[in-house]
């Protein structure tokens, strides 16, 4: 005989619903088959879309599965409901508001506009949506672009906006062997198609907060965090403090340090701290993004954080905002891990 459990999910806006889950089917399966809006994409484990706390009851990911979560983080409760079974009835805190998982994923085409090498290691890659073509984003969350000629397909997050379309900008590491970094060093050219698909992600920002915002980049981690910033300067109202902590392993590997200086003109209230491991001078602060801050940067109980890049990166940042005082549920964090 089976064994059905009953799962309830809390919404970040406080509304709740419940389903119930069969013996052997995963949560996020129940979730979606019920109509349930839970933010998922690969429902592999391979992305962490589907992130949610276990706050009441049991609940374990399949054994053997492969998970993108920090063991730090599952001993915090954090689960991929896509990979996750209920052992007792059970509670999941999403992190997101009831509606936010109401937008769906689309397909598009998009033409190349331009590629341009904004660093040793990093291109700015120029979109337009083709004609008729239309997909919405919070800023944060990632699309999906198809290699020309490949099935392949690679994550990015705009560091456009919304209000940006119908074009998009997209910052992309090079890698020595990587399939989409040899198409754009060596084949892509103004006019291209590319197929594309989103949004996807539960990384994004929550707008109408006042309290102070604490935003920590590493790499090509600083996308989102732009895309960020520029709905936050665009939003009507008064804007909240806000401190970019940006690094990169090396000074020629630093890029858009014009985009942030821009836009430290715009908003009055923006700080920036940029960092680099090795060879800093001038204004660059020597080590990593995670070690420019500091414990001030933390004094208001309602600041919130956004972490984007490696995912050491984002385990070391979560631990010093924690230990600095900031609350867990105030951290929204994105893992940006190469391709294979």
């Amino acid at each position: 005989m089976s064994t059905v459990r009953n799962v309830t999910f809390s919404f970040r806006d406080g509304k709740a619903t419940s389903v119930a889950v069969q013996q052997g089917e995963s949560v996020l399966d129940a979730a979606l088959a019920a109509g349930i809006p839970v933010i998922h994409q690969c429902r592999s484990g391979s992305c962490s879309s589907c992130v949610a706390k276990l706050v009441e009851g049991r609940a374990g990911m399949r054994a053997g599965a492969s998970s993108t979560l920090l063991r730090s983080e599952v001993d915090a409760g954090e689960r991929l409901l896509c990979l996750t079974e209920p052992e007792t009835d059970c509670t999941f805190a999403l992190n997101y508001v009831s509606d936010a998982g109401t937008v769906k994923a689309v397909k598009a085409h998009a033409f190349v506009d331009s590629v341009e090498q904004v660093a040793s290691n990093v291109v700015r890659l120029k979109l337009e949506l083709a004609e008729g073509a239309w997909l919405d984003f919070k800023p944060g969350q990632f699309i999906q672009v198809r290699v020309p000629g490949t099935d392949v397909m690679r994550s990015y997050s705009p560091a456009s906006t919304a209000a940006d379309l119908p074009r998009i900008e997209l910052l992309v590491r090079l890698l020595e062997d990587g399939v989409m970094s040899t198409w754009l060093r060596e084949r892509a050219q103004p006019d291209d198609v590319l197929e594309i698909e989103g949004p996807f992600g539960n990384f994004f920002l929550r707008e109408k907060v006042s309290a102070p915002h604490i935003m920590v980049a590493g790499g090509t981690g600083l996308a989102p965090i732009l895309s960020m910033i520029d709905t936050l300067r665009r939003a009507p109202g008064r804007k909240p403090p806000i401190l970019l902590s940006f690094g990169c392993a090396t000074p020629d590997q630093l890029f858009c340090m014009d985009d942030i200086a821009l836009r430290k003109h715009w908003l009055p209230m923006l700080a920036a701290r940029v960092s680099v491991d090795r060879d800093a001078s001038g204004d660059l602060l020597a080590g990593n993004p995670v070690d420019a801050i500091r414990e001030g940067d933390v004094a208001h109980p309602d600041a919130v954080a956004y972490l984007c890049g490696p995912p050491r990166m984002i385990e070391a940042a979560t631990l010093r905002l924690t230990h600095l005082g900031l609350r867990p549920e105030n951290i929204y964090a994105e893992q940006f891990a190469p391709s294979n």
